[in-house]
């Protein structure tokens, strides 16, 4: 089978940690089963919220070559020495969202460019590139891998991990400022070889606004889950006695489990003698003000949480579930963690508009959505679940639905596209 290289620009890439990194992290693990070298320029692991060493060791088992460019454009921002910095607050993270978009586009990685640039030079002076594939956000990642195509003559794909211009969580002080992005962005894809996005919903966005566009132009490869990581820690799943509901990953933005203690407390307010029976857990970083909720409502004896945890030990939670639970607020938005929700074949509820998520939830036979802010439907759902599993009933997602969004699978895909990419290249 013939071999081709594959410059990855992804500033997000581990040990950086978080939802954010698992996607191309997946890809570069499993490209080279079809056929394809990955040649990763990322960050050199700034200052972050979450690091997780276990991804980085995936990687270097596999011999995946990854080159760090120099300087830590965040060095200028921190307080200590330390790397790992604290999750902010609900307001902190408004505030500092809307002050550096004001300032700083397409986004506050613009000053990682230049790096970004020169050491690219050097991987394409040592290694001849077929395809650049570049991941946002960052979107400045899209624009070195604009920069680069037009100096080699190499074409690049745009990876979508959330929308730009149209998406609801960013913020534009003018009308100037999204004037702004929309040209960064229409240039960037009419010079882009292909569009990838993780739904049909985003696809649909991307079209809508930009009529350039054809339907082969945007390809969609949604999130997915690694099977292999949830098979390395089957044999340590221990099993609890109790009712166990788990949330795996961060309450950023407007997502928030006000709501779900809420629903709690109720049903333990009605029903005071099935608490005993609930082991509630929150899996990564839960800001102090959640925190104080849950002690306010009573429920620090249900509920435990963790800080973040490593991949695995996340993986691992969630298989020692019998049910999960999350939010998505935004109908267009495309967390992640849904996906890993499927992996580990445990019924969701969630609290969601529709959307393409709910509906693939429901094509699994195995959830219960309820409006996102429904206090009384989710607490519904609660004990509907609870009674279920008294009963030895849950539901278990279809296993034909649920293939279809594994890492490797999807990996194949993605291996398409980029061979797309080469084929039609200009000679």
């Amino acid at each position: 089978m013939d071999s081709y290289n594959v410059l990855i620009i992804a500033y997000y890439f581990p040990p950086m940690g978080l939802s954010g990194v698992q996607r191309i992290a997946k890809f570069v693990k499993y490209l080279p089963d079809f056929g394809w070298n990955p040649f990763v320029l990322t960050s050199n692991s700034a200052a972050y919220y979450a690091f997780d060493e276990e991804m980085v060791n995936e990687l270097n088992s596999n011999n995946i070559k990854i080159f760090r460019t120099e300087e830590d454009i965040t060095k200028h921002l921190k307080k200590s020495d330390k790397k790992q910095i604290s999750y902010p607050s609900k307001f902190r993270q408004k505030f500092q969202s809307k002050l550096l978009q004001t300032f700083l586009q397409p986004d506050s990685r613009r000053f990682w460019m230049k790096n970004a640039l020169k050491k690219a030079d050097e991987i394409i002076a040592e290694n001849k590139i077929d395809v650049i594939l570049s991941t946002a956000p960052p979107f400045t990642d899209f624009m070195v891998a604009q920069k680069l195509s037009k100096k080699y003559d190499i074409p690049y794909i745009c990876d979508y991990r959330d929308l730009w211009v149209d998406n609801p969580y960013y913020f534009y002080a003018t009308f100037f400022h999204k004037n702004y992005a929309f040209k960064l962005e229409k240039n960037i894809l009419k010079s882009s070889r292909t569009a990838i996005v993780i739904t049909r919903d985003m696809k649909s966005k991307l079209l809508n606004r930009y009529r350039f566009l054809s339907n082969n132009d945007v390809a969609i490869i949604p999130h997915g889950y690694d099977q292999a990581d949830f098979d390395s820690v089957k044999n340590s799943v221990k099993k609890s006695s109790k009712f166990v509901i788990s949330h795996s990953g961060v309450f950023s933005a407007d997502l928030t489990p006000r709501y779900f203690f809420q629903a709690l407390a109720i049903l333990f307010d009605e029903k005071p003698n099935i608490k005993q029976e609930f082991d509630i857990r929150f899996i990564g970083i839960l800001q102090k003000s959640f925190q104080k909720l849950i002690k306010k409502l009573e429920l620090d004896d249900v509920i435990n949480t963790t800080d973040y945890l490593p991949h695995s030990e996340s993986v691992r939670n969630l298989l020692e579930s019998d049910v999960l639970w999350m939010m998505i607020p935004q109908s267009i938005v495309t967390p992640s963690r849904f996906y890993e929700y499927l992996g580990a074949r445990k019924p969701i509820i969630m609290s969601s508009p529709e959307s393409e998520l709910t509906r693939i939830a429901e094509s699994a036979n195995a959830s219960i959505i309820v409006g996102y802010k429904d206090i009384i439907e989710l607490k519904n759902a609660i004990y509907q679940y609870y009674d279920l599993w008294k009963k030895n009933e849950l539901p278990v997602p279809d296993e034909a639905l649920v293939v279809k969004y594994e890492r490797k699978f999807l990996a194949k895909q993605l291996s398409k596209e980029l061979a797309l990419s080469v084929k039609y290249r200009p000679v």
